[in-house]
């Protein structure tokens, strides 16, 4: 049994409490107190007898303001949460828009190629006509009669241009 007289000072820096909860504690349990030459009330404690687990300090109102916090922060967090969905969303109907344009721009670049190729095949078909009716022109006779090589040059240039407009109509 080992009795200490302590000051509330004391008191509270053995308990690692403050100095108004060791004033209380020694109120609460009826501890026997007097006045030191001082002044100050001390305080006997038999530190075998007293067990004292303090209690962890709560700021009523820190507590509130950080509750207020945390759920504005977990509504921030939901709202941002919430508009990184809708622009994901935006985005996928961008990017399908996107290819839906590219594979667009891919047909009419091979149709564009198609084209080219057709035209650079009718020019040819152009250039070939040509020559045979120029062919043809130079073959005339004086009294316009046509010879008989005219005649079938002519016979190959109504065959080639039957053949051109079947193979721009497919």
């Amino acid at each position: 049994m080992c009795v200490a007289l302590l000051t509330y000072a004391d008191l509270s820096a053995r308990l690692n409490i403050s100095r108004e909860a060791a004033r209380s504690l020694a109120r609460r349990r009826r501890l026997p107190r007097s006045r030191s030459d001082d002044g100050k009330a001390l305080v006997s404690v038999d530190f075998s007898e007293l067990r004292y687990m303090p209690r962890p300090r709560i700021d009523r109102q820190a507590d509130h303001i950080a509750a207020a916090m945390a759920k504005i922060e977990a509504f921030r967090i939901e709202a941002f949460k919430a508009e990184v969905a809708r622009l994901e969303a935006v985005a996928t109907g961008y990017r399908a828009d996107f290819e839906r344009e590219r594979e667009r721009a891919d047909r009419l670049a091979v149709e564009l190629l198609q084209a080219a190729a057709e035209t650079m095949a009718a020019n040819a078909w152009v250039a070939r006509l040509e020559d045979e009716v120029a062919a043809l022109r130079t073959g005339r006779r004086a009294g316009g009669a046509i010879a008989g090589q005219a005649a079938r040059r002519l016979g190959h240039l109504a065959a080639a241009i039957v053949d051109a407009d079947r193979a721009a109509c497919r």
